[in-house]
């Protein structure tokens, strides 16, 4: 009979996600920013080895990207017909053209994975960003997507998992000799 009580369990995958977030907080602490969309990117960035974060890293970061730049077009070309940006019905069809755009740009990529946080992006764009503040706030999503996403890269690069079983394999056996 398989066992199915809960078990706590904390990884390796675990701690480098909680070192990474903590890393990309401190950087922006000692730089004055808020770290919130930057600990978001790195916490999608942190896959299971380097290229399983490459994979959530790239989905996270080039859709962002793209739904930052779609957001941008569509939202600039929404103001010159509502000036104050507020949502009309209007804003409808502009998130309809802009989904679709998303989706094809990610095909064209052969990045599709790009299109949920895309869409994320696009959505907060064209329906929560203030009409002086969208440029900034599209271009600063992405910059702080790539420095969480270039963070989660780097502790999985510098602490992949066959680094730290030695690592723990040592200090088992250096504690055991001690003993």
């Amino acid at each position: 009979m398989p066992d199915n009580k809960f078990k706590i369990h904390i990884g390796q995958r675990n701690l480098k996600t909680a070192l990474a977030a903590t890393l990309c907080a401190l950087l922006y602490l000692l730089c004055g920013r808020n770290p919130t969309f930057a600990c978001i990117g790195t916490v999608f960035g942190m896959g299971s080895n380097i290229q399983d974060s490459i994979l959530n890293g790239g989905n996270r970061f080039f859709g962002t990207v793209i739904g930052g730049v779609l957001g941008m077009l569509l939202f600039r070309i929404y103001i010159c017909f509502v000036p104050s940006g507020e949502f009309r019905a209007l804003m409808l069809l502009f998130l309809f053209v802009g989904v679709v755009l998303l989706i094809l740009t990610s095909q064209m990529f052969r990045w599709v994975g790009a299109v949920q946080p895309g869409g994320v992006v696009l959505c907060i764009i064209l329906f929560n960003t203030p009409v002086d503040d969208y440029i900034f706030y599209s271009v600063n999503r992405m910059i702080d997507t790539g420095i969480g996403v270039a963070i989660a890269l780097l502790v999985n690069r510098l602490l992949p998992r066959e680094r730290v079983d030695r690592w723990k394999a040592a200090l088992l056996k250096k504690g055991k000799t001690e003993n």
